[in-house]
């Protein structure tokens, strides 16, 4: 996967300043105010930072957490793991490996078969309809 690697000016005019918050600045937004929390399409769900295909809709529950949760990646080279130590915890922080947007978090508490739940929020993500994937 190609690398996108953008200057800070070309990151602001490309994200929305909340985009831009939860990307670039590793915000979060608040729980249960996504848009992305109770979706239920059926196809990929994808950064919204560089388009980068990083979930299916298949993976994605209702963990009840208030954030769109899947329990495994699209694959193991869409995603990077970082140990996050802000706000005095401990936690595994989910980036995008090809714009390394900061996209949520991973805990190790999802269901069957992982047993992870990741984290995500909903403005980090755009979904790209599996119905509009296959006429390309």
């Amino acid at each position: 996967m190609d690398k996108l690697d953008l200057t800070d000016d070309e990151w602001r005019a490309r994200l929305t300043p909340e985009q831009y918050h939860v990307l670039r600045q590793h915000g979060t937004e608040r729980a249960f105010a996504g848009h992305f929390n109770l979706h239920k399409g059926d196809g990929h769900y994808v950064c919204a930072g560089c388009g980068a295909a990083l979930f299916d809709s298949e993976t994605k529950y209702e963990s009840g957490s208030g954030w769109p949760s899947f329990w495994a990646a699209l694959s193991e080279d869409v995603v990077t793991i970082h140990r996050d130590t802000s706000h005095g915890m401990i936690r595994d922080e989910v980036r995008c490996a090809r714009c390394d947007g900061h996209l949520g978090h991973v805990f190790p508490d999802g269901p069957n078969p992982t047993g992870l739940r990741f984290c995500m929020n909903s403005v980090a993500l755009g979904f790209e309809d599996r119905d509009a994937d296959s006429s390309r």
